[in-house]
């Protein structure tokens, strides 16, 4: 198999500007990314694609899903997309996803791991075959949440992918296969997976919500969602100091505008640079 990368947006929704940079006034953010009347930005839900050169179908994240449209309707979501749709136009079926990297449960990022069956309360693994990988950490603020993220977690999202024996918990960077690794970085919460992947030209980092937008490269700029901003500041330097020096191409999860860049900075300062074409269907 060849190995490849692919972005598929699996839909939109709406999020306070006020909320998405934090302590930034609008007079600033608002020169950075756009919103509408009600002060709502346009965020992606964005999924990546990955093949491997040793066979491996690997999905980062997966969307909202449909479940939970009703409870989250306060986010207006729109264009959604069912990513096996999307997947079958690519010629890949749900049995072929060998792996499913979860960045965070956060309900935009996992909500497709599971599907409610037809005329039932019971829940079915969107990828019956893939392993689904999650920070152990994570899975356990999951299972435990802090009052400041509990309405961001549903449970029947991941607990079908549980009972299958499906989950694999990481506490340390994980080479998932030679082209892939898997790291640790916490701040939006506590262990968010980045995924680094290898291609000839440069590595890719999807960077989850460690930097969900081309507008959040300065460290400063922190989501009011981050439940430990300090740390999420220093993580994104971590992350931004070493795209830099080595010509990484930073993949944004959220940015409805701009999907991939690489990054130019010094002394703490960074800036969106080249924009980085990603196959796209």
């Amino acid at each position: 198999m060849k190995q490849s990368i692919d972005i598929i947006d699996t839909g939109y929704f709406f999020a306070d500007g006020g909320a998405m940079f934090g302590a930034v006034p609008k007079t600033s953010w608002s020169r950075r990314y756009p919103s509408d009347g009600k002060n709502g930005c346009v965020l992606a839900m964005r999924s990546l694609l990955i093949t491997t050169d040793d066979g491996r179908i690997i999905l980062t994240d997966t969307g909202a899903g449909s479940k939970h449209l009703q409870q989250l309707k306060y986010y207006r979501f729109f264009d959604l997309k069912d990513l096996n749709e999307e997947l079958g136009k690519r010629g890949i079926r749900a049995g072929d996803v060998t792996d499913v990297i979860l960045t965070h449960l956060h309900f935009d990022h996992c909500g497709y791991v599971t599907q409610r069956k037809e005329n039932s309360e019971r829940y079915t693994v969107s990828f019956p075959n893939a392993r689904h990988w999650v920070g152990r950490s994570q899975w356990e603020n999951f299972l435990r949440p802090n009052a400041l993220e509990k309405d961001s977690y549903f449970p029947e999202n991941m607990a079908a992918a549980e009972e299958a024996g499906l989950l694999h918990l990481i506490k340390e960077e994980t080479e998932l296969c030679p082209d892939v690794s898997l790291r640790l970085y916490d701040g939006h919460t506590v262990g968010q997976i980045v995924p680094y992947i290898r291609m000839p030209e440069r590595t890719f980092v999807f960077a989850g919500d460690v930097i969900p937008l081309a507008a959040s490269l300065s460290p400063a700029w922190i989501s009011a969602y981050d439940t430990h901003p300090v740390t999420s500041y220093s993580e994104k330097i971590r992350l931004l100091e070493e795209a830099v020096r080595e010509n990484q191409a930073v993949i944004y999860c959220h940015d409805a505008y701009t999907r991939c860049t690489t990054v130019k900075g010094r002394q703490g300062i960074f800036k969106a640079t080249d924009i980085i074409n990603v196959s796209s269907t």
